[in-house]
């Protein structure tokens, strides 16, 4: 007899999302269904017929948790649809910001997942760690991109400004000082990810990853490859179909895993799937980006100019930004046409995860669902792009999906 077991909303993740689980008389899944429920914000329709320079300023409120790749990816899209290339001290400076916004990240989910991992004997040490950490690297991005939230100077073109001699110094002397707290945080994390008793293949998948860059981003994309259907043409299950709030999207007409995981075995060698995998991928993920930092810091020639001189009115082709952000490759295209935007989308990394996801938890207990949706880090704001609208009254929601 089947069973099932919903968890609504799934917890310690951005935004609202839920897992549906059909169980068998042991309480094994079966088949797994995870999904958004998060309202939409409409913010790729928001930035249509504005200048090219809104987008980054209202993209980078898609969500708080990773603004700056957004952000980032947000003003590569622009910069390829008006033929801009930027200076190169201003892709460092991006590089930088990017690289210590994703150990912020990675800390940050280490602090979520800490009571699923870590001993009551050792939660204050683990705390303090994350906040260590991330008071540095948090002052990084501040120091360089202005905010370390919402940033306003990472702009189209380049950088608002390059950082001066001594804040380069200031930055490379306080991420040194860093480097060997970093390194006890990551074996901490693993250790005890490994002594979590999560069983050895708790949420294996064998999809094709997803993964531009090890560290930063690229301006291309396969759109022969992509493709994107509604939720109620891929969930089986014609409810869980009506309810889901995100466009699940293909490569080559089948769903991919993105995030740490993936950029770790594509580019660096890493082996090893699931859950633990997963902790194990995004802590080692750390020093990489760490690394990333240090060398873009280190090439900074703070006389040089951040900023290029533009045309505003755009190429009338599909610009791309295509950055690795915390939780995996986030896409945005744009196109400008006599100085307006005049088409935006983007594809966020739990958007690929979501169809992935799900079908992770199936094979072992429903009690270990939730460890494995957390293993991804979702952000279920950044994945919300279906929104329910009326026939009659376009203010009134109700269950008929339509692409925004």
């Amino acid at each position: 007899m089947k069973d099932r077991v919903v968890i609504s909303p799934t917890t310690r993740q951005e935004g609202h999302a839920e897992l549906v689980m059909e169980v068998d008389d042991e309480g094994i899944v079966t088949k797994g269904m995870y999904f958004s429920i998060t309202p939409v914000r409409g913010l790729e329709k928001m930035v249509l017929s504005k200048a090219p320079e809104t987008a980054p300023v209202l993209c980078q409120r898609i969500c708080g948790v990773c603004p700056i790749p957004h952000t980032l990816a947000s003003a590569e899209a622009i910069d390829q649809a008006l033929g801009i290339e930027i200076p190169k001290a201003a892709r460092l400076l991006r590089e930088a910001t990017l690289a210590a916004h994703n150990i912020n990240s990675a800390a940050i989910h280490h602090f979520l997942v800490a009571p699923d991992i870590v001993p009551d004997d050792l939660f204050a040490t683990a705390v303090d760690s994350v906040s260590n950490i991330r008071k540095t690297v948090q002052y990084v991005v501040e120091m360089i991109a202005g905010e370390g939230i919402h940033p306003s100077d990472i702009r189209v073109g380049g950088m608002a400004r390059n950082i001066t001699p001594f804040t380069k110094e200031r930055l490379i002397e306080r991420m040194t000082a860093l480097k060997p707290a970093l390194e006890e945080h990551i074996e901490l994390i693993k250790n005890l990810v490994l002594e979590a008793g999560f069983p050895e293949d708790l949420g294996v998948v064998n999809q094709p990853l997803m993964a531009v860059h090890p560290t930063y981003g690229v301006n291309d994309f396969d759109m022969d490859a992509f493709s994107e259907c509604l939720p109620e043409a891929w969930y089986d299950d014609p409810e869980v179909g009506k309810r889901g709030c995100s466009v699940i999207p293909l490569i080559n007409g089948t769903n991919v895993e993105t995030g740490p995981r993936a950029r770790m075995e594509k580019f660096q060698g890493f082996k090893g799937k699931g859950v633990i995998a997963q902790h194990v991928a995004r802590a080692d993920e750390m020093l990489k980006n760490y690394d990333a930092c240090m060398e873009a810091l280190d090439a900074i020639d703070p006389a040089a100019s951040a900023k290029a001189d533009y045309d505003p009115r755009g190429t009338g082709e599909l610009g791309f930004g295509i950055i690795e952000g915390p939780r995996g490759t986030n896409a945005h295209m744009a196109k400008v046409e006599d100085g307006r935007i005049k088409f935006y989308s983007a594809i966020v990394p739990t958007t690929w995860n979501i169809p992935t996801m799900g079908p992770a938890t199936e094979g072992f207990h429903h009690k270990f669902g939730p460890h494995v949706i957390r293993a991804y880090d979702p952000c279920l704001s950044c994945a919300t792009h279906v929104m329910v609208v009326d026939d009659e009254d376009k203010s009134i929601l109700k269950n008929e999906m339509v692409r925004i």
